[in-house]
């Protein structure tokens, strides 16, 4: 199959920082955008999840406003590793 020219800009350092990484995978920057869209190809869209923000369900966000509040809370017990597995096994 023939081969085109695409030409795309981009940020001067996130070229420069993607290109150190694909370097060290041993692909250009050419390469990895030819293994991204075949990815696409085969993915339908994205090969990864594209949001405009990280939701999290009221479940996952209580959690996290739970460990907030102990991590601030003097009363809460510490323990360290090993009195953690202890206290698991009972």
């Amino acid at each position: 199959m023939p081969s085109v020219n695409f030409n795309v800009r981009i940020d001067e350092k996130v070229k420069k920082e993607s290109e150190e990484i694909f370097n060290e995978l041993g692909i250009n920057l050419t390469t990895a955008v030819n293994v991204f869209l075949r990815k696409a190809i085969k993915a339908g869209g994205f090969p990864f999840d594209v949001r405009l923000t990280d939701s999290y369900n009221q479940e996952t966000i209580d959690a996290l406003n739970e460990a907030e509040r102990l991590l601030h809370d003097p009363t809460t017990k510490r323990y360290n590793v090993e009195e953690a597995l202890r206290e698991l096994k009972r």
